[in-house]
């Protein structure tokens, strides 16, 4: 969906937030505050769920972690960092996100109480003009306390994990979270289906979903700490002169496995041609046009010695495919189906072969 930068850090919104927006806009009709009151607390909510990611960017920053990107989902957003953070880093920040919604929440409510404006908590039930703030103020300290829960993918559940990291393996750690995480959306879930609350059925099918994720990603990063790119990369593989055609591109696409092809000149590599960037070629340009005219020149480099583990999150914000470069040589291809290949074969224990170049 839709993409923008907010200090310089790009914004993704998942179509299911989009569709979010679009169900909050269309319950607020028939309320008794006016439409430009629901469409600033819409906006005043929106902005306070930003600021949180935000912060969990500041704080990363602060330990020379940058944020590739934020990705905004109906729970809240997620902030997709460089690296793995360590346990004491990883503590801080996550506690950073929901320490800016209790810091807007109770800086909101004073201003309220200096300016004795401030409405009882059982008035807040019924939206009106007059408790706008109060419902931003209340909204503020329900994601702080929300997101305080010890589960994943909460950011508490993200200290929990860094604190049990002091005393138990990571992965046990994680485990421990993501459980927490699994057994609170089954709670939520059936106390939303037995007392009709939909929106929290959607909310706990998320956050199972989170959990789930977050353990899946808690194995990965456990399967692959300590092993090189190079024990996963792709070393059979075909390139592309860049002179070739589509046509010449697609007979390779058939005859082949390969999605991703990289354009050489001699032995210099000039950029890396996609299967859809193929695909669209052929339905505007036809077969005889040049894939120099279609490939992506911005691909990604990878070294053969980096930590696989710390390959993850840039396989994740890269694609499906990624060339491995030793001195500006091409050496092989880390694709995504090759990553999750070789993540099945080290769970049933098969140890990699690692070649030195």
């Amino acid at each position: 969906m839709g993409t923008f930068r907010l200090m310089g850090v790009p914004v993704r919104l998942h179509f299911t937030f989009v569709l979010l927006l679009i169900f909050l806009l269309v319950s607020g009709f028939g309320t008794n505050q006016s439409g430009w009151n629901y469409a600033v607390y819409v906006i005043a909510l929106f902005a306070s769920v930003l600021l949180h990611e935000l912060a969990h960017a500041w704080a990363g920053s602060h330990y020379g972690i940058n944020t590739l990107e934020i990705v905004m989902f109906p729970i809240g957003g997620v902030s997709r960092m460089q690296r793995t953070a360590k346990p004491q880093e990883e503590f801080w920040i996550a506690a950073s996100g929901p320490f800016v919604n209790l810091l807007i929440g109770f800086a909101l409510f004073a201003y309220l109480y200096a300016e004795r404006s401030i409405v009882a908590l059982p008035q807040l039930v019924e939206p009106t003009n007059a408790n706008l703030i109060e419902r931003i103020a209340f909204g503020n300290l329900i994601l702080a306390f929300f997101n305080f829960l010890p589960a994943f993918p909460m950011d508490g559940g993200r200290m929990l994990r860094a604190i049990l990291s002091r005393f138990k393996s990571e992965d046990e750690a994680t485990r421990i979270a993501a459980w927490a995480g699994r057994m609170l959306a089954i709670s939520m879930g059936l106390y939303g289906l037995l007392s009709s609350h939909f929106m929290l059925v959607f909310v706990a099918f998320f956050v199972y979903l989170g959990a789930a994720q977050e353990s899946a990603a808690a194995l990965g990063r456990s399967l692959t700490s300590g092993i090189p790119v190079r024990a996963a990369m792709l070393t059979d593989y075909k390139t592309l002169d860049h002179g070739s055609t589509i046509r010449d591109a697609a007979n390779l696409l058939l005859a082949t496995s390969q999605q991703d092809f990289p354009i050489m000149h001699a032995d210099q590599v000039l950029g890396l041609l996609h299967r859809n960037a193929l695909l669209r070629a052929m339905a505007s340009d036809g077969p005889d046009a040049y894939v120099a005219g279609f490939m992506d020149r911005d691909y990604t480099v990878l070294n053969p010695e980096m930590n696989l583990a710390d390959v993850l999150p840039v396989m994740a914000r890269s694609g499906s495919c990624a060339l491995v470069m030793q001195d500006d040589k091409l050496v092989g291809l880390l694709t995504a189906e090759n990553l999750s290949q070789f993540l099945l074969l080290r769970r049933f224990g098969m140890e990699p072969t690692i070649e030195r170049g």
